[in-house]
């Protein structure tokens, strides 16, 4: 009996080990304010009465939708996985997730440099290049001829995603997943495999918000630091 208490024991401790060193999960919108987040709309420039689009509701991380800008962290991330559940709140519209930011304003003197994933209804897990760029599988199918692609305006930068259908009507929470490891990427939609990229130009940056048009509610930012050896397949 001593011996089974022993090596009771001995599991209890190994299990609680294994335990420590899982990665933390943290929320990037704490539901009572903006604190590490910044706001860029160009729009506040010329006049410091613009009203901010994003604002705190309910607990909730809301973009208005106009005037058009962004909402970015402050803290720059790395192999991550981020959880985000939204919502159109009205009619649906037009939104962004956007990966690996760093220059503000870099194209049409409004989008920072980064990958966009997008959350336009019924486009959600599409690419959009933004002066960074991605390869996909199958890329002249789902973003044209080859000798028009580009990562600046007038290029094409839109690379379309692999499923119809995967999200839910509007008004009804949307789960998307966007996980980052190295120089890939993969995006689901309601546990759909929407997207899959690799050769990213990029492997790091901050993570930001869209205001583009239509009002989104956020329930949950999360993010899970990964490594490598974690990729989800």
């Amino acid at each position: 009996m001593r011996h089974l208490f022993l090596l009771s024991l001995v599991v209890v401790v190994f299990n609680s080990c294994n335990n420590c060193n899982q990665p933390e999960t943290t929320s990037l919108f704490n539901g009572t304010d903006l604190t590490g987040w910044h706001v860029d709309v160009p729009a506040m420039d010329s006049n410091p009465d613009t009203i901010n689009p994003f604002i705190v509701r309910d607990g909730m991380l809301v973009s208005l939708g106009t005037p058009a800008g962004h909402l970015i962290t402050d803290s720059v991330y790395q192999n991550y996985r981020l959880v985000a559940e939204y919502r159109f709140a009205g009619e649906p519209g037009n939104c962004g997730v956007l990966i690996h930011a760093s220059t503000p304003r870099a194209l049409y003197k409004m989008f920072p440099k980064s990958l966009e994933v997008q959350m336009f209804h019924e486009n959600a897990g599409d690419f959009w290049c933004i002066v960074e760029d991605v390869t996909v599988p199958d890329m002249v199918a789902r973003r044209g001829p080859k000798e028009e692609w580009g990562i600046t305006e007038g290029k094409k930068r839109r690379i379309l995603n692999l499923t119809d259908g995967s999200e839910n009507p509007v008004g009804e929470w949307n789960k998307m997943v966007v996980e980052c490891v190295g120089s890939e990427i993969k995006v689901w939609v309601n546990d759909d495999l929407v997207n899959y990229g690799f050769d990213i130009t990029t492997n790091k940056g901050q993570i930001a918000v869209q205001a583009e048009g239509s009002e989104v509610e956020f329930r949950k930012l999360e993010l899970t630091p990964i490594d490598k050896i974690t990729v989800t397949e």
